[in-house]
């Protein structure tokens, strides 16, 4: 019998054989002993958090104001690898008289997602992130295509300093 180029006879084999049986089993008693760390899931739901790096789902925070700091650039839809953000902008004329862009809709496909966060690196405003939301088993795929804009929102303004 040859075992990674050493040679055993009938009793070295065997006896090798019930050495890595004891190292596995002390192993095995050991782990069996220990203090569990199992989280029973769904009845610890109300308690679980995740820890602070964890990528769940893309928001944009909204203010009391239904305000946001998206202003349409389309920066994150550029930087997303598999095309899973899409920002419609409108053209609006503002009271003086110029063209400004603002955000219609902002779709995001959580099914396609890869959690990259290449999206939330490349926003300048810091107008989108990632929250601590991990429940996203559904039955239907269209229900993964959020809206991150809430209805009526628009851009916060910055106030211009006199």
């Amino acid at each position: 019998m040859e075992y990674k180029d050493q040679k055993y006879t009938y009793l070295g084999g065997l006896m090798r054989g019930i050495s890595t049986l004891a190292t596995g089993m002390k192993t095995s008693i050991k782990v069996y002993f220990r203090k569990k760390v199992t989280e029973q899931y769904p009845e610890n739901r109300k308690e679980r958090t995740m820890f602070d790096r964890f990528r769940g789902t893309l928001i944009m925070p909204h203010n009391e104001n239904n305000e946001h700091h998206c202003i349409a650039c389309g920066l994150c839809q550029t930087a997303c690898p598999n095309d899973t953000i899409q920002v419609v902008s409108e053209m609006i004329e503002t009271e003086d008289g110029k063209k400004k862009k603002i955000l219609a809709r902002y779709e995001y496909d959580l099914g396609s997602c890869i959690f990259c966060q290449l999206c939330v690196n490349a926003c300048p405003h810091d107008a989108i992130t990632f929250d601590q939301n991990f429940e996203h088993a559904v039955f239907d795929r269209t229900k993964l295509v959020l809206q991150l804009n809430h209805k009526g929102s628009k851009v916060i303004e910055k106030k211009k300093e006199v």
